[in-house]
């Protein structure tokens, strides 16, 4: 958020998602979007989407960050997500994690210890928990789709 202020972005980017341009927030890109981070204290995000940033809560033996392949589960229909099968394997890495308020943005979900937020669509909002760059063909698809929005 320091960086975003300092480039003066914080504007622009309420401007674009307002404006209904498409938008993909990735990792700490969607977590940027919710109204507050607990990440290394309290901090303000965007406040594009309503809900907070948590760490992990995992049992002993649960690494944390969460790094590694998963898998998603659809809970809404996304365009990011066309010609895609619910089930398919992402690449993550991070120790904190979106909880909406609304849980009807939340277009999927993966397991790590119990199931978290990883993917949200809100009109033309889009972000990923996940590295779609990262994901191979499966990622490769997904910013295929957005890029065609």
């Amino acid at each position: 958020m320091l960086e975003l202020r300092r480039r003066d972005l914080i504007g622009p980017i309420h401007d674009a998602v307002a404006a209904g341009k498409p938008f993909l927030g990735i990792c700490l890109g969607l977590q940027l979007l919710f109204d507050v981070s607990y990440e290394g204290g309290t901090h303000p995000g965007l406040g594009i989407v309503p809900g907070e940033v948590v760490r992990f809560e995992v049992p002993p033996g649960t690494k944390v960050p969460h790094m590694g392949w998963n898998q998603l589960r659809f809970r809404a229909p996304s365009p990011l997500v066309a010609g895609l099968e619910d089930g398919l394997y992402c690449y993550f890495v991070h120790s904190y994690y979106v909880v909406p308020k609304d849980r009807d943005v939340i277009a999927a979900e993966t397991d790590y210890a119990a199931p978290f937020c990883s993917m949200i669509r809100r009109d033309n909002l889009f972000a990923t928990q996940f590295h779609p760059e990262k994901s191979q063909q499966h990622g490769l698809r997904m910013l295929r789709n957005f890029a065609g929005l």
